[in-house]
């Protein structure tokens, strides 16, 4: 089935695999071009060929690096002329432990990855093309940023600042561009296999819908939060979970 082409343009963050790469998935199939970065050139350049070398371009780097975000804006600009969208994936976990042993070096790296690159290149976004011809942005956050997060309470601690962050961007960016975020439960990926390896069943049969998540269903959230349904929809953080939240306090 030939898809028509929407004339649209995303850049998604982290989108080699995982989260990013179903919410590529998504957009691509409604006839998105979009813009992937990961830290990997293999990789992206696996994602691009099934995304589609005429539909996607990737651009490796690190999200916290000020000069990968410039450069990957500018070649959104450079192969499609615009970036109506721009999803902030990119993420890291690297510690599990206690809140009062954790390295404050690690909480600080944590930070930088997963908050203050969201904001460059929301900025970086801002200036190119959203300013003048409006758009949407669409942060990855975490349940763990809206709820007690044992064992990763420095991811829990960024992804709270997520939240924040859409909410000080969706005043800001209003009424031209639109900002949202998504708190997914645990998600079925490399990043979170930690959370479910080799315990799948019994991980599922804690959430209502009988089942950890998929990428797809974030990229089914985020193409609605990026779509003319959602035009009304701003500064909202909407949680994708499986119905897990039902059944806190439940004895």
């Amino acid at each position: 089935m030939t898809v028509q082409d929407s004339g649209k343009v995303a850049l998604i963050t982290g989108a080699s695999r995982g989260i990013g790469y179903g919410i590529a998935e998504a957009f691509v199939a409604r006839g998105d071009r979009v813009v992937i970065t990961g830290r990997g050139e293999d990789a992206l350049k696996e994602a691009v060929e099934k995304l589609g070398a005429d539909r996607a371009v990737g651009i490796a780097g690190k999200a916290h690096d000020e000069a990968h975000q410039a450069a990957a804006v500018a070649r959104a600009m450079e192969a499609f002329g615009r970036v109506d969208y721009l999803v902030n994936n990119a993420g890291t976990n690297p510690v599990f432990g206690p809140m009062a042993e954790l390295d404050l070096d690690v909480a600080r790296k944590v930070y930088e990855t997963n908050v203050i690159s969201a904001l460059g290149f929301a900025q970086q976004t801002w200036k190119a093309w959203q300013r003048e011809n409006g758009g949407a942005i669409v942060n990855i956050a975490s349940v763990a940023g809206v709820s007690a997060s044992p064992f990763i309470g420095a991811y829990g601690m960024s992804k709270a600042a997520m939240v924040n962050l859409t909410l000080q961007l969706a005043h800001e960016f209003a009424p031209v561009v639109r900002v949202n975020a998504i708190a997914p439960a645990v998600v079925k990926t490399k990043f979170a296999e930690a959370l479910y390896e080799g315990r799948e069943a019994e991980a599922a049969a804690a959430y209502p819908l009988g089942r950890l998540g998929v990428p797809q269903d974030i990229g089914g959230a985020a193409a609605f939060l990026t779509s003319a349904q959602s035009d009304w929809v701003t500064g909202q953080t909407l949680v994708v979970d499986g119905g897990i939240f039902l059944n806190a306090g439940v004895a």
